[in-house]
């Protein structure tokens, strides 16, 4: 991925259809009734982040994100100082990243990433998952290949126009643009923390930003295949253990506004 200097970023008008599918569950209020499990993930996002690093978040990018992420989902401040202290001594000594890979119907690449303290467990879940929506679990790297690793950075762009944005966000580091309600900033993964504040100096809400993955080409199952992949990244997500799940799957909007209706 080249870094951008003096150029728009390249423009895609589609979300991945995973993000898109995932925006459309918040809107409609889902993921609200799991907001216990919401807080789990972010407290081990902010565990994990403490644990590889400094405790304290302006000495810790990755720390800095965590807790932000979780004050913009409304996590309660001693929740947080919690996650932190915790990472500092030996009960979640054995909370650890996983990645795991697998294929939905039709060939849908899938990137699972996990912080587990049971390894085995989390694999034989995962796995059950995979299997009863018609997918399995595959060996590491047999999937990851498709992808490359991004600074994600997503910002809520209500309100103004794709161009508008495009020219808010023409800065170095920036790739790509995946405009929608909730737009995608895709970044080089050294300039991720620096155009994420970058963005918030010029007035942009950032809602969330991650190193994570993006697919190189996208597939597009159709009828049936398409309800089962989506049935499988719901149960991914809303797995305890699952952090994030990325997807080359790609839908259009107006088939994901009949499935969502």
């Amino acid at each position: 991925m080249a870094s951008v200097h003096a150029r728009a970023p390249r423009r895609d008008r589609r979300l991945s259809g995973h993000s898109k599918w995932h925006n459309i569950r918040l809107r409609k209020g889902k993921a609200d009734a799991q907001r216990g499990a919401r807080f789990t993930k972010l407290s081990r996002e902010i565990i994990l982040a403490a644990k590889g690093g400094s405790a304290d978040p302006e000495a810790n990018t990755r720390l800095k994100l965590a807790v932000e992420k979780a004050r913009a989902a409304n996590m309660p401040g001693e929740n947080i100082k919690r996650a932190i202290s915790r990472a500092q001594g030996t009960a979640d000594a054995a909370l650890e990243e996983i990645r795991y890979e697998g294929y939905g119907v039709e060939g849908v690449a899938i990137v699972v990433d996990a912080a587990t303290d049971n390894r085995n467990r989390t694999a034989a879940e995962l796995r059950f998952a995979f299997t009863r929506h018609q997918g399995s679990l595959a060996e590491s790297g047999s999937v990851m290949w498709m992808f490359d690793v991004a600074g994600i950075i997503h910002v809520d762009a209500r309100g103004q126009s794709e161009e508008a944005l495009t020219e808010r966000v023409l800065i170095d580091g920036v790739i790509d643009l995946r405009y929608g309600e909730v737009c995608e900033v895709i970044t080089e993964p050294s300039t991720l923390a620096v155009v994420r504040d970058t963005l918030q100096r010029v007035g942009l809400t950032v809602t969330d930003a991650y190193l994570g993955v993006v697919p190189k080409t996208t597939v597009t199952p159709q009828g049936d295949a398409l309800r089962q992949t989506l049935a499988l990244l719901d149960a991914l997500e809303e797995h305890e253990d699952v952090q994030r799940v990325s997807t080359n799957l790609e839908i259009d909007d107006a088939t994901l506004e009949t499935l969502a209706s």
